[in-house]
């Protein structure tokens, strides 16, 4: 066997060998996903009804009820922190992409996202927990939802940072030798080529947060009752989960199932309808 003929067979076996380690773990990750996914269906599904969406929690021993009222919170609280962190972070990563792309603070501001993209959900509920919770003396929706949008506010700024560095910088020449403003630019023109990256961004961060239970706990606490006033605690989805779940009664244990079998449902839909966006970007360029 010739050197070339040895040095090839050597590759084969490597790569090869590879190819079944890189199987097998794809495998174990699929085995374990669908374990979970098939028992909170199976554990959810009985659950499932019209009373989960038409009332109230049950107090204890109650053998009926629902999670309208933190259905209702949650929903509030995520559309709020989408609201107060989507245009802040647009507006972070349009200054990184466009003004400061080659500078050392861009640098910075980028390592410091990073940091906030990868600090635990709980530091943040924390954080909100001692600027806002402890100064006004209760806990409250609109605490829950700051919280939360802490955690979206990194991951569209980085989403919107990127998608905006990807449109193509003849666009940006050929706008600005025709005289456009740099403002104009970048609403009519960047915006729009980088609009399917940038609404993944902010649909992956709603998914994310739909089932942040730590930063809720130190917030909006929680609420058996129906509420609206984000200004008092708030009942929400992720919470309930975490009190039923622990509870010795068995229907607040089947409740629990449910409200994680529609946390997973929901974070699959959004998933999914966000990957579709991003296919119909790349498709139509």
């Amino acid at each position: 066997m010739s050197n070339v003929e040895f040095i090839y067979l050597k590759r084969r076996i490597i790569n090869g060998g590879t190819m079944v380690l890189s199987g097998l773990a794809t495998i174990f990750g699929l085995f374990f996903l669908t374990w979970i996914l098939w028992t909170t269906l199976s554990k959810g599904i009985d659950a499932i009804g019209p009373h989960l969406f038409t009332q109230m929690t049950p107090p204890p021993g109650e053998v009926s009820g629902g999670m309208l009222n933190a259905l209702v919170g949650s929903f509030m609280m995520c559309l709020l922190a989408v609201l107060l962190a989507a245009p802040i972070g647009i507006a972070a990563g349009t200054y990184l992409a466009e003004y400061v792309n080659y500078h050392w603070l861009g640098d910075t501001i980028r390592f410091v996202n990073d940091i906030l993209l990868s600090a635990p959900s709980i530091v943040l509920g924390l954080f909100v927990f001692t600027i806002l919770v402890q100064p006004t003396g209760g806990f409250s929706g609109y605490a829950g939802a700051i919280a939360l949008g802490f955690i979206v506010l990194p991951v569209v700024v980085r989403t919107t940072d990127e998608m905006i560095r990807l449109v193509p910088t003849q666009m940006r020449e050929a706008a600005l030798s025709l005289g456009i403003p740099q403002w104009k630019v970048n609403t009519q023109i960047l915006y729009r080529a980088a609009l399917p990256g940038i609404l993944t961004g902010i649909l992956l961060a709603l998914a994310r947060i739909s089932g942040e239970t730590a930063p809720l706990l130190f917030t909006a606490l929680n609420n058996q009752y129906w509420n609206t006033d984000m200004a008092k605690p708030m009942a929400s989805v992720p919470v309930v989960i975490f009190q039923f779940a622990m509870s010795p009664f068995e229907y607040w244990n089947k409740l629990a199932w449910a409200g994680a079998l529609i946390v997973t449902l929901f974070v699959l839909f959004i998933s999914i309808f966000a990957r579709v966006v991003l296919a119909r970007k790349n498709k139509y360029g």
